[in-house]
């Protein structure tokens, strides 16, 4: 078991970014289409985080042409290049899942002033 965690610290990213839920973020991830590679943004609220170590994961939800769309980020990927922070959100859940059913302005987050 000692051996399987030092084999993963050497994976984990020291600049872990700092995720909170019900905060809205831009994820810039790395696509390779065959052999050229690109950053594709991806603006969403995160709605959960799961997991713990090497297989932490964050959830982005956001709608898109009318339809909602989720992307499950691993936290420590090298292929999440960057994560920023565009607004806080005033959460008292550890997982937004009902914002699903919602629809419109009713499927935002308040602001957290921070």
């Amino acid at each position: 078991m000692d051996a399987l965690k030092q084999l993963t610290a050497g994976q984990l990213k020291e600049n872990a970014p700092e995720i909170v839920i019900g905060d809205t973020v831009k994820v810039h991830v790395n696509i390779k289409e065959g052999d050229r590679e690109r950053i594709q943004v991806f603006e969403g609220t995160i709605i959960a985080r799961n997991g713990s170590g090497i297989a932490e994961t964050f959830t982005v939800r956001r709608v898109s042409y009318g339809v909602g769309v989720e992307r499950v980020f691993p936290v420590h990927s090298p292929n999440v290049v960057k994560l920023e922070t565009t607004r806080h959100g005033r959460v008292r859940r550890s997982k937004l899942y009902y914002l699903r059913d919602r629809v419109g302005k009713a499927a935002k987050v308040k602001e957290q002033i921070r």
